[in-house]
């Protein structure tokens, strides 16, 4: 059996795009020496398509004052993290999220405070630049953290004996059930499918870590669900002040994962935080987000 490390940095190591790689060195290019690491995650990597799509990336930093300075994007990071912004390179479109390297390091471990940078990072992803060696290796140690953390957190609410990708399904089940998410029913089930060889190897490599660790119970997902979706909430406050063009964003992606056909009015483009505020009943009472 692979070591659960090693298994982490290999994938972590796998090439992408130049373009990918490219945008990374300009996300990090304008955060100076607090720039540790870039991770590129999410649908484009999963579906190895760029072009028309928003990519995703995490970028890890030294500390909020050393990102920002002393100014109130640095107490939104730490109160209400991640910050996320957009980002345009070439004829690429992106948004990136930052965490600091201890957040970053507590988001993958069993006592983070939200269960969705753990449940991100159970999942594939590239380590697409880093400031040095050492900040390679703390990002590694911090994802290799996330696969035990989630199934830990999942083992206890799935019959004894469970197959290992009916518990990574269920993990990804409840994770998106934390948040204010425009997914279909099956998400969770395509994440698995995608790649099932992938979540058997790092199943069975975390294993001793998964058994050993305190599962979490049915109570246990409820607050967190209900904890999850205010601090999204929360965040898309935030955002309203952080991400130019948020409305059309947010309208993008409900309307690609939901099937909806969501047109915004000139005000709520104006007013990304209201657009949002007044679509969401309708988004609820629909399912188009949950």
């Amino acid at each position: 059996m692979a070591d659960l490390r090693e298994l982490v940095a290999a994938e972590l190591s796998q090439p992408v795009d130049p373009r990918v790689s490219e945008m990374a060195v300009a996300i990090a290019a304008k955060y100076g020496n607090a720039a540790r690491a870039v991770l590129f995650y999410g649908s484009c990597l999963r579906e190895k398509q760029l072009d028309g799509l928003m990519l995703d990336f995490y970028l890890i930093v030294s500390g909020y004052p050393d990102a920002y300075g002393r100014g109130w994007l640095a107490a939104a990071n730490r109160l209400v993290p991640p910050n996320v912004f957009p980002f345009q390179h070439g004829k690429l479109a992106a948004k990136y999220a930052v965490l600091s390297e201890e957040d970053f390091a507590h988001e993958c471990s069993p006592d983070a405070w939200t269960v969705s940078t753990a449940a991100r990072f159970a999942q594939p992803a590239r380590l697409v630049w880093s400031a040095n060696l050492d900040a390679g290796q703390r990002v590694i140690e911090a994802v290799s953290n996330a696969t035990p953390t989630l199934l830990g957190w999942t083992l206890s609410v799935v019959p004894d004996g469970a197959a290992p990708l009916d518990l990574w399904r269920r993990a990804f089940q409840l994770t998106f059930g934390a948040e204010l998410r425009a997914e279909r029913t099956d998400r969770s089930a395509k994440i698995v499918d995608a790649d099932p060889q992938r979540y058997e190897r790092f199943a069975a490599s975390a294993g001793t870590l998964v058994n050993h660790a305190p599962g979490k119970g049915e109570r246990w997902w409820r607050a967190k669900q209900r904890h999850g979706k205010l601090y999204s909430v929360a965040r898309l406050a935030k955002a309203s002040a952080t991400f130019a063009g948020g409305a059309d964003y947010i309208a993008w992606k409900i309307n690609r994962h939901a099937g909806t056909n969501i047109v915004l009015k000139p005000w709520q483009r104006r007013w990304p935080l209201l657009a949002a505020i007044s679509l969401l009943p309708r988004l609820l009472r629909t399912g188009a987000i949950r």
